[in-house]
């Protein structure tokens, strides 16, 4: 079964799936009773399941076995980034960083920031389909969106790096990584971070490095930063290099 479902709701031995992917599970595929699933709860569990319910009104589906999907040995990765003026690089950018690996998802209005308004349902639909799509069983946890002044604060992350353009050499972002250890790192707007921000960024811990010398959209250099990251769990970055 290659095919993933998910749902959030486990509870007494069943799953019980949200109108929506209860009517793709029922209606466009045309599921009958006692049917096979393969889901995920989002949560880091798959589990085997059997089709008890797949009426107008509710679809319910026996849970058979559930099987744990272990976090990442390297810590968790939070991303910080500004919603680009095209909503579409957005939300490329979640789906592609969801398929690779990233915890948490907090996008940042700042002051050069090209947009200031998201629509979370949406977003979260496409993070969920991401997931589906490449087999996971961790969902991203997405944030509202939030001052970038007001979220340097109250990050509370062992490692918190600031990808800026700035006039000074910086530290490559993959020297700068230590294993085992919660990770941020924030991506600014097209326009890049104010020298206010990266002033107040630098003072709450923030560590400004670089993602190399091409200059580099919003959404490819959150995907870089992702990537970077993930290289960490087959062993490339280990120690800083």
């Amino acid at each position: 079964m290659s095919q993933l479902f998910f749902t959030p709701k486990i509870e007494n031995g069943f799953a019980i799936f949200e109108e929506e992917e209860g009517r793709h599970l029922s209606t466009v595929l045309r599921k009958n009773t006692g049917d096979r699933l393969r889901l995920t709860d989002g949560k880091g569990y798959f589990y085997e399941a059997e089709l008890a319910d797949a009426g107008k009104r509710q679809v319910l589906a026996r849970i058979i076995s559930r099987q744990e999907s272990p976090k990442s040995k390297h810590g968790r990765l939070h991303i910080a980034i500004a919603p680009t003026k095209n909503i579409d690089r957005l939300e490329w950018f979640l789906e592609k960083a969801t398929e690779i690996g990233v915890d948490e998802i907090t996008p940042i209005l700042c002051q050069r920031s090209e947009r200031d308004t998201i629509r979370l349902d949406r977003l979260e639909k496409i993070l969920v389909a991401a997931m589906k799509q490449s087999l996971r069983a961790w969902l991203p946890q997405l944030h509202p969106l939030t001052k970038f002044t007001d979220f340097v604060k109250k990050t509370g992350e062992t490692q918190k790096r600031l990808a800026w353009c700035g006039d000074e050499p910086m530290p490559h972002l993959k020297n700068t990584l230590l294993p085992e250890q919660d990770t941020l790192i924030a991506i600014g707007p097209e326009g890049d971070f104010s020298p206010e921000e990266v002033k107040l960024a630098l003072s709450s811990g923030f560590q400004a490095i670089s993602l190399g010398e091409a200059r580099l959209r919003t959404e490819t250099a959150g995907l870089y930063a992702v990537t970077v990251f993930g290289l960490l769990d087959v062993g490339l970055l280990d120690d800083g290099q």
